[in-house]
């Protein structure tokens, strides 16, 4: 089967990964705001369950199979695959957080195209950055850590005598962010439906996380105030569903690598939503960062001049 996806990103893609990057980034507040009244993991697999019903309802109206009868054994195993590494990263996040600062484990977190770029290149040809293009997403990177920096270096960190376990968890679950993306983009279930990619994700997340959540001796309950409510289900329809769902659909049409590389703005985006909600100062740091940010995506991004008589 020959590859259709368009090397570049076009305004469609660009608009709907600046979408998606805003939305994660409001959902990590959303998130923040809501742990008070809901057990951090408790919420993701309720998130996910939730989910998992609408990506199971998408994909009847549109008629997408559902049984693993309908795809090779080849695709079997790598969706599965993909979903248990999609499930892994949700764990690393969430234990992680019991070790070391958000804001650090963020950054780890955020490692995840530096591990596409890497890792992708072996097992699809294509995929691979110019050096020009390494350093636009190097120069991306910086920003998001200039964005995160007040929180890295704090001396509060130094009371956390686990925070390198916190942190090496972080940088696990932007590998197998990462990895998950490889497996989508080099084995058979990258040519099923987008929207089948995603449920055995998030399905296998929903028979996951629960054990997490009991493992860490956290309540559950589901008698929330209509705030708590609101932000699971604009976690699960928006972020888990729609927005995953585009995702999934932009792998099978664009350069994973390059796509990768807009990432960078979700944690930009937490701390701007962060500062007009939580009152959270906007200093120059975060202006310069965003300024990076910008910078590094376009460099990666640049078409390259074709040469003469193409």
């Amino acid at each position: 089967m020959s590859d259709t996806r368009k090397s570049h990103l076009d305004a469609l893609s660009i608009s709907i990964l600046l979408a998606c990057c805003l939305f994660w980034g409001f959902q990590q507040v959303l998130v923040k705001a809501t742990v008070t009244e809901v057990a951090p993991v408790f919420q993701a697999f309720v998130r996910f369950a939730i989910a998992s019903a609408a990506v199971l309802l998408w994909c009847l109206w549109r008629g997408v199979p559902v049984s693993p009868r309908h795809e090779s054994r080849a695709a079997l195993w790598g969706g599965l695959l993909a979903g248990a590494l999609f499930a892994g990263e949700f764990a690393c996040i969430y234990i992680g957080l019991q070790y070391t600062q958000a804001s650090r484990l963020t950054v780890f977190l955020y490692c995840a195209p530096f591990w596409v770029a890497l890792i992708l290149p072996r097992f699809v040809a294509g995929e691979g950055l110019r050096g020009w293009q390494w350093v636009g997403l190097a120069v991306a990177f910086v920003g998001a850590a200039l964005a995160l920096g007040d929180g890295l270096w704090h001396p509060a960190v130094q009371t956390q005598p686990l925070a390198w376990l916190g942190d090496l968890l972080g940088l696990a679950a932007g590998l197998m962010w990462a990895l998950t993306t490889v497996v989508i983009r080099s084995t058979p279930v990258g040519r099923i439906a987008p929207a089948k990619q995603l449920l055995y994700q998030v399905g296998m997340s929903t028979a996951v996380l629960p054990f997490l959540s009991l493992a860490l001796g956290e309540t559950w309950s589901l008698q929330l105030s209509g705030f708590a409510w609101t932000s699971l289900l604009l976690q699960s329809l928006v972020g888990a569903f729609a927005s995953y769902l585009a995702w999934m659909w932009m792998l099978a049409h664009y350069n994973a690598t390059k796509m990768s590389s807009f990432v960078f703005l979700t944690p930009v985006f937490a701390l701007l939503f962060g500062a007009f909600w939580l009152g959270e100062t906007i200093t120059p740091g975060l202006l310069a960062a965003l300024t990076l940010v910008a910078v590094g995506i376009i460099v990666v991004n640049r078409r390259p001049r074709m040469a003469a008589g193409a």
